[in-house]
């Protein structure tokens, strides 16, 4: 069977992979809408102390106006102080103490040295003081109701009940005090003798119930009614122009909650699924569109749009779970995670567009939507801009208390708008923002597994890559010193252009960092590493020895393989020479052996050329540098001349066509190189 062609081959792979993408859009769709919360969006935001600039809000039908939660707490409180706790009485307890004394007595009696006489007395009087003690009722304070002097209880005998204020009752220590001043009044017997008996005899008869009164609570708090008025079909609820005070702002509230419950009942769920199928689906749409108009590049990796989709659906997904669990404030969701995430692993752009989306899908299920998006918008974006350059970890932590602080001014301004006074603005509810801002710190553990699992280089990588004490970096210093100063020096002079022209500074800085590794192999062959004089070149054939100096690229390759080095490092190390020649072995060769014929791809580098802008300003870097070390007396005419050179021939050799470098950037690139090199050089500028 005949193999595809190469272009039939390529236009198969392209045709899966955009069934792919729409796939993956596809899943990404249904899952948020499956997520998201399905009941009608309430079609005003509503403010309190805010003028009501729309038209007359006219009731459509009868409404019940809820109380606000500090009228429910009071009627709360109100209700468990009017209900009485419910208390058993037992009437067998008197008959067993007055027992239990008589018995206790006739132990005692021999030893307390008392006429036997007087025994009969004794029992009277103790069970005299037992009775009306009974009688009275002993029971204990229940500690919930101890402040309250004199209350109301229930006491129920036999289901029949009866109320008594406490001040009637007894307590076991006030019960033993009447004792005590009743013997008082008795000159006839041992009251010490008698009162030791009679206060192990005093136990509550009146014992209080907590599954009853626990029970009959729950039944008066259920009946309490959670509304307050009412209002009725055709009532204007605010006028054009009105003020959103306390009252009307609870009507506004009371008629949005009777609007989602009628919704709920007699709305549609399947045109609210189309609705919000609608909305997502545009919005997934317009990030798409924004993909294929300004970074293709992403567009067409399907493994970085699934990256993004991924991001977006876990936190509107995050948001869904948030409501449907009726958290107590949703700005505890860190928002700012996304173009946190987004940034470091793609761009500025970028991520601030996924901000924008996920804010709008988020403002239709959240109340108060414009507060919401106002906050969210500008401390995604404060997040956004904080971290534009990231060159040092603890800008994690400054972006932090930078989100902080806008928050709390946006806070502070929204607060004075609504209140219109700083005595009434509730602090506590800037501790879901706080809270927030720290979870947003999870982006730094999030951005590094979403590195490994979809194979992205962030700025933070980049970042370690350059440390010079890197192990590859730090084994050049040492096997290589040559090699090593020449790629500080590139990567200085490729970093200042890429600043100048537009590009990833740290990209390029930690590719002309590794770009030579693979000259570790064999050192001594490469002339920046050659002190002694001697150079080995000199013994070997010109074809070898242009065979040598093309093995660095296939080593260094090996090498950073080998080290796990990204993907996107290596491609400097593969593209910093192009396809050009080993032009000085090939013209040796042809100057030496005219007569011979030669394959002029044994003097060619592998290629591919830079398809990057930062790996174009590599190479321009590399060849300049390295023709600068050649310059006996180097001076501003010499400098400029071999940088013109350079840069003239990499563009004859059509080095750069697919590098992204305009002719204006190649300006820009070749006057950073020669006030670079005139002042590595020490070279007096004539002004």
């Amino acid at each position: 069977m005949a193999t595809l062609s190469s272009s039939r081959q390529k236009a198969l792979l392209r045709k899966y992979a955009r069934n792919v993408k729409f796939l993956m859009m596809a899943v990404s769709i249904c899952l948020i809408v499956y997520s998201l919360p399905k009941q009608a969006k309430f079609s005003y935001e509503i403010e309190k102390g805010r003028i009501w600039n729309q038209k007359d809000l006219v009731s459509p039908y009868n409404f019940a106006i809820l109380k606000t939660q500090a009228q429910i707490q009071n009627d709360r409180r109100n209700a468990l102080s009017s209900t009485n706790q419910l208390y058993q009485l037992n009437n067998d307890v008197a008959q067993q103490q007055m027992d239990g004394f008589k018995n206790d007595l006739e132990i005692k009696w021999h030893n307390a040295g008392i006429d036997d006489r007087l025994k009969p007395k004794y029992i009277l009087a103790g069970n005299e003081l037992l009775k009306d003690v009974y009688d009275k009722g002993v029971f204990t304070l229940n500690p919930k109701y101890q402040q309250n002097q004199g209350y109301t209880i229930t006491i129920l005998q036999n289901n029949i009940s009866t109320e008594k204020s406490t001040s009637e009752l007894l307590t076991r220590e006030s019960a033993l005090a009447y004792c005590s001043r009743v013997l008082n009044r008795s000159t006839d017997v041992n009251k010490t003798f008698l009162l030791d008996l009679l206060q192990n005899h005093i136990q509550n008869n009146i014992i209080y119930d907590d599954k009853l009164t626990t029970r009959l609570e729950t039944e008066v708090l259920e009946g309490l009614s959670l509304t307050g008025g009412m209002v009725e079909k055709g009532e204007v609820i605010i006028s054009k122009g009105s003020v959103v005070n306390d009252e009307v702002y609870q009507k506004l509230q009371s008629y949005k909650k009777a609007f989602e419950d009628n919704a709920r009942i007699n709305g549609n769920p399947r045109l609210v699924l189309a609705g919000q199928f609608l909305l997502v689906s545009i919005t997934i749409a317009l990030l798409m569109i924004f993909l294929y108009i300004f970074r293709k590049d992403i567009y067409d990796d399907n493994r970085l749009v699934s990256l993004i989709l991924l991001v977006i659906t876990a936190m509107l997904f995050t948001l869904s779970m948030a409501i449907k669990l009726e958290l107590p404030n949703l700005y505890y969701i860190p928002y700012c995670i996304v173009p946190i995430i987004i940034r470091i692993l793609f761009d500025t752009r970028l991520a601030l567009n996924i901000h924008l989306l996920v804010v709008l899908i988020a403002g239709f299920f959240v109340p108060n939507s414009f507060e919401f998006a106002y906050f969210e918008i500008t401390a995604g974006m404060v997040s956004i801009y904080s971290i534009k350059n990231l060159v040092r970890r603890e800008q994690f932590l400054i972006s932090a208390v930078i989100i902080t602080f806008t928050y709390f001014v946006s806070f502070l301004g929204i607060s004075l708008i609504r209140e219109g006074s700083l005595v009434d603005i509730d602090w506590r509810n800037l501790i879901p923002f706080a809270v927030s801002v720290l979870l947003t710190l999870l982006a730094y553990p999030l951005i590094y597994l979403f590195e490994k699992i979809f194979a992205i280089t962030s700025d933070i990588t980049l970042i370690e890559l350059t440390n010079t004490n890197a192990p590859l970096l730090r084994e050049m210093a040492f096997s290589a010193p040559g090699t090593f100063q020449h790629s500080l020096q590139v990567a200085n002079l490729a970093e200042n252009a890429i600043y100048a022209i537009g590009g990833n500074a740290l990209l390029v800085r930690a590719g002309a960092l590794y770009h030579d590794i693979g000259k570790m192999e064999n050192p001594l062959f490469f002339v920046e590493n050659q002190s002694s004089g001697f150079n080995p070149h000199d013994k070997l054939p010109y074809e070898e020895s242009a065979q040598i100096i093309i093995r660095h690229v296939y080593k260094g390759i090996e090498m950073a393989q080998k080290d796990n080095i990204p993907e996107i490092i290596i491609d400097f190390i593969r593209t910093h020479h192009g396809n050009t020649r080993v032009d000085y072995f090939y013209q040796s060769f042809l100057k030496n052996f005219p007569e011979k014929i030669i394959n002029e791809n044994t003097f060619r580098y592998p290629g591919p050329i830079p398809f990057s802008k930062e790996a174009g300003v590599l190479m321009l870097a590399d060849s300049v540098e390295a023709a600068s070390r050649s310059l006996k007396e180097p001076d501003e005419k010499s400098i400029s001349a071999l940088v013109d050179r350079i840069v003239k021939y990499k563009l004859d050799q059509n080095q750069l066509k697919d590098s992204n470098i305009t002719l204006k950037d190649i300006e820009t690139i070749k006057t950073i190189f020669k006030r670079m090199l005139m002042s590595i050089y020490h070279v007096r500028i004539d002004y």
